[in-house]
């Protein structure tokens, strides 16, 4: 008699199981969700921290303007600090979501600058013309970097991202001053 109670016990959890199997399936189907969409990552609103950052900074503030799929690039960082050398940071994911960065300083040390936002990246001799200013490469093992230098100020595109991307920035960047 016992060792039919034991086949019970385990027949009904089985069949217990497959009802919660059923089940679950079912919802999944029926609630939405995105497969491509990372939950963890927000878009963020720019624009208040942009304004204020071309008041308060010493140098014109650069910002992507008309990037080709402008729609599918998500920003997803901004600050502006203006007791660490005016520090500007604009973070984004690109539409393959690969990283982006535009880092801009008035910091006196340009390289340990670059180095620092570019993750150790090193600065190689190529340079290249874009939108009508010289930008020098910086290669590294995980961020590489195209680096402009301007009186007062040097601005980084940096990130995980192609340089064909970093180009792309580099080319919509808007530098202004409020």
């Amino acid at each position: 008699m016992a060792g039919t109670r034991g086949k019970q016990s385990v027949r009904n959890m089985l069949q217990s199981l497959a009802v919660i199997g059923i089940a679950v399936a079912v919802i999944y189907m029926f609630v939405p969700h995105d497969e491509n969409k990372d939950p963890n990552v927000k878009a963020i609103d720019y624009r208040v921290e942009l304004l204020t950052a071309r008041r308060a900074a010493p140098y014109p503030v650069a910002a992507p303007v008309g990037l080709p799929d402008q729609d599918k690039w998500k920003a997803t960082s901004v600050t502006f600090d203006g007791k660490d050398n005016n520090a500007w940071h604009l973070g984004f994911l690109d539409p393959d979501t690969q990283y982006v960065g535009i880092e801009q300083s008035s910091a006196p040390d340009r390289d340990k600058f670059v180095a620092s936002v570019a993750k150790q990246a090193k600065k190689t001799d190529h340079t290249q013309q874009i939108a009508g200013a010289t930008w020098r490469r910086w290669d590294g093992p995980k961020y590489n970097a195209l680096v402009r230098e301007d009186k007062g100020s040097t601005t980084v595109v940096t990130g995980t991202a192609p340089f064909a991307q970093l180009e792309k920035v580099a080319a919509a960047l808007e530098l202004k001053k409020s």
